[in-house]
C-alpha cells in the first residue's frame, strides 16, 4: 500500500507541535527540580528531540534535526517559554498534560514516517509508539526520577492507540481521516487516564 497520504505542511505542522510540547515538559521538568536555564534549555533538547532521533535510526532515515535550525529554535524557545511562566503554574499537572499533547502528536508521526519510509505496517506502529514513549522518558531518566511509565495510570496504551489506529485506517485505505481521528482518540485516552487514574489490571501471579 501506498504511504499515508497526509499534505507536507499538515506533516510538518505536527512534527513542530509534537518537538514543541515535548521540549515544554522537559523544560518543565527542570522546572520542578529549579535548575539554572541552560539545564532547561538542555532538558528541552534532549526531550524534543530523544524519541524523533531514535525512531530516525532505526528507519534509516537521516536523522531530522541535523540539518535545519528550527528544530534547536523550537525546543530553545519552549525553554524560554517555561523559564518565564510564574512558578506557581509550572505544576505536575501542566507537565502531564503537555507530555500527553506530545506522546499522542508523536505517536501519529511516528508512525507516518515509518511508514514513508517504507517499513511494513507492525513495525510502523512499533515506530510510533517507540516515538512517543521515548521522549516521556528521557527527562525523568536525566533528572534521576522515577520514569512516567512507571506510573499506574495509562501511557504506553494511548501511545499504541494512536500509532495503531493510524496504521490500521491507513491501511483500511481510510488516510484521509487517520492522522486526526487517531491523534483524537490516543489524547482523549490519556486525558482520561490522567484526570480518573484509569489503569490495566497489573500482574499479579
Amino acid at each position: 500500500m501506498a504511504p499515508p497520504v497526509i499534505p507536507p505542511d499538515a506533516l510538518v505542522l505536527l512534527d513542530y507541535f509534537g518537538i514543541a510540547v515535548f521540549a515544554i515538559s522537559g523544560a518543565l521538568v527542570a522546572a520542578e527540580r529549579k535548575f539554572d536555564f541552560v539545564t532547561f534549555v538542555f532538558f528541552a533538547v534532549a526531550t524534543g528531540v530523544g524519541g524523533g532521533t531514535l525512531r530516525d535510526l532505526l528507519i534509516g532515515a537521516p536523522v531530522f534535526w541535523v540539518n535545519v535550525n528550527a528544530t534547536l529554535l523550537i525546543c530553545i524557545g519552549a525553554a524560554l517559554l517555561t523559564w518565564m511562566v510564574p512558578s506557581r503554574l509550572v505544576t505536575g499537572r501542566a507537565l502531564l498534560w503537555f507530555d500527553a499533547a506530545g506522546m499522542t502528536a508523536y505517536a501519529v508521526y511516528g508512525a507516518s514516517k515509518a511508514l514513508t519510509y517504507g517499513v511494513a505496517p507492525v513495525p510502523a506502529f512499533v515506530m510510533g509508539v517507540l516515538t512517543a514513549c521515548a521522549g516521556g522518558i528521557i527527562p525523568h531518566l536525566i533528572a534521576h526520577e522515577p520514569s512516567i511509565l512507571l506510573r499506574r495510570e495509562l501511557y504506553i496504551t494511548p501511545a499504541a492507540l494512536a500509532a495503531g489506529l493510524f496504521v490500521g485506517l491507513h491501511q483500511a485505505g481510510l488516510p484521509g481521516i487517520a492522522t486526526g481521528t487517531a491523534a483524537i482518540a490516543g489524547f482523549t485516552l490519556r486525558g482520561l487516564a490522567i484526570v480518573r487514574g484509569w489503569s490495566l489490571p497489573g500482574y499479579h501471579r
